[in-house]
């Protein structure tokens, strides 16, 4: 069968009006946040209301894409590059056949894609085995562009579900230590590598640098969100985001100082919930500062990336960060570790194992010093990715941003003493 395999433009024009019943439908649902979408077709009817779909407003901010085939077809595209988060697929295999289909899929599907399936028959048992092996939803054909766009939104938009995406916090240990643009790297790497829409906020209002990083200076940004929360809703963050990529957007820190900014403890936690709900990541750039704000803004993330170079301050603020943070988050996976310019000429550093050793965990990633690596992507509003693609560094990003977003597992540590490491640390 002829692979359409092409992407949706939105276009003003509609082909008919949809009847009043189901306009009463599309009145309860909301826009769609910004995902992307798979439909493997077998029918121009499906291709045809698909088409309609991505025409429609509250697919929007929904990047789609329409190939000819069944649940096959998919597994064979998805062998060698990253799924999106969600498939919508069409079959009319029988329920037998479907399982298996289905269970060669999975072998090949990210954790976190969630999958539709729209079939010919009508069949409860089916429907039972499907929800059973982790279908989202069986739909059976025909079926209307509302009850497309109503199941997704079920899935994506349910007030009463999670928030669809997972927020990564960055935080250095000490300042200069290179966080933000390991932030601001992965964030771009997660949103090339996987074709995944990440929203990138710069917490840092008075001396944020992704606007400088990205070479993109937008009038508004995160300080509108912060000093207008009536506003805040889908509608509003869309206006403040500024493009940085195909799919990754940004929230700018204003970088100036003009004001203080004193802020109280829940001030960021409404902003990070609708980024939340409006994008499958959210990377936070979180300055090196300790307040009830930035200590909330970390409680509240998904995973917490810790950046830190090799020396006895760094560790002794490492280590207090990682006991605080076991503390309050008791729950959650600890914070991820990384040491960044690392190799320092004539510089007294601590071995990365010496120092990972109090902190009883192993390092996501060890990057070594490059200033001429760095400075010159800096200055050229680059990533890494973008102006030295070949170089271990870029190689790292790429194996943060894995780890990151659950496609990868960080190395376990292995068991060792404690390093008399922690003696001078009891002692400073």
């Amino acid at each position: 069968m002829t692979n359409l395999d092409y992407e949706i433009e939105q276009d003003p024009r509609q082909e008919a009006p949809e009847p009043v019943s189901e306009r009463a439908e599309f009145d309860r649902i909301r826009p769609l946040p910004r995902i992307s979408v798979h439909a493997f077709v077998e029918s121009d009817g499906l291709a045809k209301t698909m088409e309609r779909c991505a025409q429609d407003r509250r697919m929007a901010k929904v990047n789609l894409r329409i190939n000819s085939g069944g649940v096959s077809a998919a597994t064979n595209m998805f062998a060698g590059s990253p799924t999106p988060n969600l498939l919508i697929l069409e079959t009319r295999a029988d329920a037998r056949t479907l399982i298996g289909e289905l269970g060669d899929l999975a072998e090949v599907c990210d954790p976190d894609t969630r999958v539709v399936v729209v079939g010919h028959v009508n069949d409860v048992a089916l429907y039972r085995d499907l929800v059973r092996n982790g279908v989202s939803e069986y739909i059976v054909a025909p079926v209307s562009m509302a009850d497309l766009i109503g199941v997704i939104s079920a899935i994506f938009v349910d007030p009463e579900a999670a928030p669809l995406g997972r927020s990564i916090a960055f935080v250095g240990a000490k300042g200069g230590v290179g966080s933000s643009t390991i932030a601001h790297n992965c964030a771009w790497s997660i949103s090339s590598l996987f074709s995944s829409e990440v929203i990138l906020a710069d917490l840092d209002l008075a001396f944020g640098t992704a606007n400088l990083n990205f070479d993109n200076d937008p009038t508004q940004g995160i300080a509108e969100a912060v000093y207008s929360p009536d506003r805040l809703d889908e509608v509003f963050l869309d206006r403040l985001l500024a493009k940085c990529s195909e799919h990754l957007s940004m929230l700018a820190a204003p970088s100036m100082l003009d004001r203080t900014y004193d802020f109280s403890g829940d001030v960021f936690l409404p902003i990070l919930d609708i980024i939340q709900r409006n994008a499958p990541v959210s990377v936070l750039d979180v300055p090196h500062v300790w307040t009830e704000w930035s200590r909330k803004v970390l409680c509240a993330a998904d995973e917490i990336v810790v950046t830190a170079t090799p020396d006895l301050a760094n560790l002794r603020n490492t280590k207090n960060l990682f006991d605080t943070l076991r503390k309050l988050r008791p729950n959650d996976r600890q914070p991820l570790l990384i040491l960044n310019q690392v190799g320092m000429a004539k510089r007294p550093e601590i071995a990365p194992d010496v120092f990972c050793d109090p902190l009883d965990i192993e390092p996501l990633a060890i990057i070594p010093f490059d200033a001429a690596l760095f400075g010159e992507a800096a200055n050229s509003g680059l990533m890494i990715g973008e102006s030295a693609a070949r170089s271990p560094v870029a190689e790292a990003m790429s194996q943060i941003a894995h780890v990151v977003t659950g496609r990868a597992e960080a190395r376990k540590r292995k068991k060792a003493g404690l390093s008399s490491l922690m003696g001078l640390l009891g002692r400073k």
